[in-house]
């Protein structure tokens, strides 16, 4: 792995900002290709102008364990989230404040095309990476780390592609190393209505476990972790 200098607070707004941009960009690209009825020869030149870009973006790239420079492994924030990263091309992206105080989170979302399951409605497999998601996240924003040991999914009623989300999990319970936390998601427009849930236990890894589960990063990562 090659190693990379630490980017400074100013040089890491910069590149995030940029990083943003560009998965912005790359979302709105994956929603045009699996929603576009153009014709062959206009697939064959996105196809040309895709493997130029990939060339554009490969002359620096990270091994597959190495941390992003504009993420922190410390407190969890990763900018290339599959969930909610600013810098990903496949994540919906879910907004996501946390609420420590409460002992809870609130994700925002709307899903589009490229998460389709059944036609029309979000794939099951992404409503339970979005439960996942706040789940694990109000466990960490009230200050226990911990990766998901056990988790529950009940689906409820079918979940609409296009329709705004919310996302809610709450922490509920710790002792010791495993904490329990629930999740529900709901339409904005109809928040009574409860579309799925999720119960999960998570387990916070002791430091030398974490040391050895994480040392292809080569860095020290404290965000799911046992925590004083």
């Amino acid at each position: 792995m090659a190693e990379r200098l630490e980017l400074s607070a100013e040089q890491r707004v910069v590149r995030r900002d940029a990083v943003a941009e560009l998965g912005h960009a790359l979302r709105e690209l994956v929603d045009a290709a699996v929603r576009t009825e153009v014709p062959p020869d206009r697939l064959a030149a996105a196809t040309r102008a895709a493997r130029q870009l990939t060339g554009l973006l490969s002359d620096d790239l990270r091994e597959v364990h190495e941390i992003a420079t504009v993420d922190d492994p410390a407190t969890g924030e990763r900018w290339y989230s599959p969930v909610y990263g600013p810098g990903s091309p496949v994540a919906p992206p879910m907004v996501v404040e946390d609420l420590p105080a409460e002992r809870r989170c609130v994700g925002r979302v709307t899903v589009g095309k490229q998460h389709e399951g059944p036609p029309g409605l979000v794939h099951g497999g992404v409503v339970a990476t979005l439960l996942d998601h706040v789940l694990a996240r109000s466990a960490r924003a009230a200050g226990h780390g911990g990766l998901t040991a056990t988790l529950t999914v009940s689906y409820r009623r079918p979940v609409h592609l296009g329709v705004p989300l919310v996302v809610t999990g709450e922490l509920v319970s710790v002792e010791g190393r495993r904490a329990t936390a629930t999740a529900r998601l709901v339409a904005e427009d109809a928040p009574e209505i409860t579309l799925a849930e999720g119960e999960a236990t998570l387990v916070a890894l002791r430091a030398d476990r974490a040391s050895e589960v994480f040392s292809r990063t080569g860095r020290d990562v404290g965000a799911w972790t046992s925590r004083s």
